[in-house]
């Protein structure tokens, strides 16, 4: 990590460079084993820490700590979520296997099989050493593992978020390939298991560090709201608490906190300001009983009118990690909207550990039963259905897309005419149905049944339908084009664009040529060129593609229209105009006259008096920057800043280059242009603009882009004559709410 980069992250997100205070002792973690149940096999546990002190003896962390920190942080995690012992001390040993001398066999012998099978499991997951691919192999090895059995799942959860909480002290590059690996498979996989505790906060490390601006602005943000919302919410619980006593209902009555992450995707999924969803009260009521729920659900809707629309009886229906809760918003005091959750003590377990922590292992060990028993096949079939993708697949890649796709909520269910459930999303049709069963029967499809009658392809499922797929027998049938305006799944519509795109990419390379070639026509611009040529590879390494061939096939198929890539090759080819203008013809003769000149571009320059200066455009410089002249044909000295991208070629001809320097004092003006970077809300534009009048700038340009992640990126072009004060300006638009970074920008 860079010592910039390092000390920017230090103090924007400080929590992922804390060390331990000291080595954690197995005092603490027998404490808290205990605590959850008093019968816990402790000594299993104690002969479990004794060996993996002794075999990592002397191994060191990146924080400079002894490494049994880490097995021990991961064990203390798994028991404040009330795992066994068992699974405590295969979290112990879950690195001994891999990074010392202590092999699986004498394992084995030591600790049991059970244990020796968990480690093994853990062990598998080979660390990623050679990019998204070897990435990919990775996760897939941890289904295989964790479907024999899903404890392996569980440690290692457990095991990425003791590392995330240490992210600070990686490279940054690999901090954030390790965040967005969290972000898109682990913490949804927390999420299927019911552990929501361990999902947030491996959510908010990862937004830490892919985000780390962003995180500490909506930080200070909610800071700042804090003593405001938090005595509206007192008033709010103190009328619950006295409806409670009238019923003569025991329970507590707590303010539900938002997670930063949480609040910057309701920004951006939902299109809402910051102060908008923040003002949204949330409280927690736990109660004893099913019944208490309901009754404290009709006093709340008695003293405060719901919202139509916003209740949820997951009491009734669980969610498909079974967790149970009332959700209800009502209209509170004052007007404000205000949203209640309602539970039991064992449903509030449930919610925050998760069903694989308490409900699976918990009571089903100590019942005796197998960890694969009766009860959990059909909790964990989401499980088993990833299982026979991976089996079918040699892709990686390919399997990697239907797992987050798998992990994501389900909201429809329909059966199988062998009576098999398959979750689909929202919107789904017999073509996504047919994908999910197999790729090869999605291809194929030619008709479906739903409830026993014949429905077109395009049909949306609802929750129960039994659904029959008829498959052609033809060996050469394949997905038709237009199943991609109704497919709502991500795994059929990724099946069938990767279909067109392996059986027709020569079709697609030479419609692609066509449609650049038409549009190149349009403004003129010559094909062969070597300039042109080397613009289009330019452009498709920027777009990510292998080569141009690969730019003109996504063309073909509609990936990429042929008129945004002439755009971004003209800008290429203009890009470089100052530097064609510049190295030109010209030869300079003459002997250099000694007496500086100051022209009105407040610079000066070994010249006459006559001579004509300008500042590049293609890097702005003004006042306070290290400058470098050209002489250039024609046009007098042209000015750049000696970082400009421009400067090597124009070193290539040494005997043109100039002494050039800032005037002590001028009556120059100069251009500036600055990139602001925000949350988006109402009003941000017009805050911008008044601050920048306020310090007297013209503004001569503005620009505002909103991407779909709710980020403003916002560039101003304006003059300056005095150039010492910009730092003074920056600052006071950094502090216009919801704004995270600002700063100069020149195009060299």
């Amino acid at each position: 990590m860079s010592e910039a980069s390092s000390l920017s992250m230090r103090r924007l997100v400080p929590r992922i460079f804390t060390k331990s205070a000291s080595a954690p002792a197995i005092e603490r973690l027998v404490r808290v084993l205990r605590g959850h149940d008093s019968r816990a096999d402790i000594g299993l546990v104690q002969r479990a820490y004794e060996v993996a002190v002794r075999f990592h003896e002397g191994q060191f962390r990146r924080s400079g700590e002894p490494y049994i920190t880490h097995p021990i942080a991961v064990a203390e995690i798994l028991a404040g979520l009330g795992i066994s012992p068992v699974t405590i001390a295969a979290a112990l040993l879950h690195d001994t296997v891999e990074d010392t001398d202590y092999s699986l066999d004498q394992l084995r012998e030591e600790f049991g099989d059970e244990i020796a099978m968990l480690v093994d499991g853990v062990t598998k997951l080979d660390k990623v050493t050679y990019g998204d691919a070897a990435q990919a192999e990775t996760v897939r090895k941890m289904i295989v593992a964790m479907s024999k059995d899903i404890r392996v799942l569980v440690i290692k959860l457990a095991d990425r978020l003791h590392n995330a909480r240490t992210w600070g002290f990686m490279p940054p590059e690999k901090a954030q390939k390790k965040a967005t690996e969290t972000l898109e498979i682990y913490a949804p996989l927390a999420h299927r298991m019911g552990i929501q505790a361990m999902k947030n906060e491996l959510e908010e490390l990862s937004f830490a560090v892919l985000h780390p601006k962003i995180y500490s602005e909506i930080e200070h943000l909610v800071k700042d709201r804090q003593p405001q919302r938090q005595r509206y919410l007192d008033r709010v619980m103190k009328e619950v608490r006295g409806d409670l006593r009238d019923m003569r209902v025991r329970g507590q009555v707590n303010g539900r906190p938002k997670e930063l992450y949480s609040i910057y995707q309701k920004m951006v999924v939902r299109g809402r300001d910051f102060d908008e969803i923040y003002d949204l009260v949330a409280i927690r009521i736990i109660v004893d009983t099913v019944r208490d729920c309901y009754a404290v659900l009709g006093a709340i809707h008695a003293r405060w009118t719901p919202m139509p629309g916003r209740f949820k009886d997951y009491i009734a229906t669980p969610k498909f990690n079974l967790y149970q809760s009332l959700h209800t918003t009502v209209i509170g005091p004052d007007g404000k909207a205000v949203e209640i959750q309602i539970r039991t003590h064992e449903m509030h377990q449930r919610a925050e550990f998760g069903v694989a922590a308490h409900w699976l292992y918990k009571q089903n060990m100590q019942n005796g039963q197998s960890a694969r028993g009766s009860g959990v096949t059909s909790e964990m079939a989401w499980l088993e259905r990833i299982n026979d993708w991976q089996q079918e697949t040699s892709d990686s890649d390919e399997f990697l897309d239907s797992l987050r796709f798998e992990i994501g909520a389900k909201e429809v269910y329909v059966f199988t005419p062998q009576g098999k459930v398959i979750g689909l999303p929202q919107s789904a049709t017999p073509v996504d149905f047919a994908y999910a069963i197999h790729t090869d029967v999605g291809h194929r499809t030619m008709g479906a049944k739903v409830n026993g009658r014949l429905v077109p392809l395009e049909t949306k499922l609802q929750n129960g339908d039994t659904v029959e797929i008829f498959t052609s027998k033809n060996p050469d049938a394949g997905p038709k084009q237009d199943w991609l305006a109704f497919v709502a799944s991500p795994r059929a519509r990724n099946k069938i664009r990767q279909w067109f795109s392996k059986e027709r990419r020569d079709e697609a390379i030479e419609l692609g040529k066509e449609q650049v070639a038409k549009e190149m026509r349009k403004v003129n611009m010559p094909m062969t060129r070597d300039i042109v040529q080397e613009a289009f590879e330019t452009v498709s390494s920027t777009l990510r593609y292998v080569d141009v061939s690969g730019l003109y096939a996504a063309v073909g198929e509609g990936h990429v229209s042929a008129k945004s890539v002439i755009e971004k090759i003209q800008n290429e080819l203009s890009a470089d105009q100052d530097v064609d203008e510049e190295l030109s013809d010209l030869h300079i003769t003459g002997s250099p006259i000694n007496q500086p000149a100051v022209s009105d571009s407040g610079v000066l320059v070994r010249g006459s008096p006559d001579i004509l200066v300008k500042v590049a455009k293609c890097c702005t410089p003004v006042p306070g920057d290290e400058i470098v002249g050209f002489i250039t044909r024609g046009q007098g000295v042209s000015v750049h800043r000696t970082d400009c991208r421009n400067v090597t070629s124009l070193e290539l001809q040494p005997e043109r280059m100039i002494d050039v320097e800032w005037a002590a004092s001028s009556k120059a003006v100069f251009l500036v242009n600055i990139q602001v970077e925000a949350l988006d809300r109402g009003g941000l534009l017009s805050d911008i603009s008044r601050v920048l009048s306020e310090h007297h700038v013209n503004i001569l340009s503005a620009t505002v882009h909103t991407s779909r992640d709710r980020l403003a990126i916002s560039k101003f072009s304006f003059q300056m004559g005095d150039t010492t004060h910009l730092d003074r300006l920056l600052g006071a638009v950094r502090h216009i709410d919801g704004i995270y970074d600002v700063y100069r920008v020149h195009n060299g």
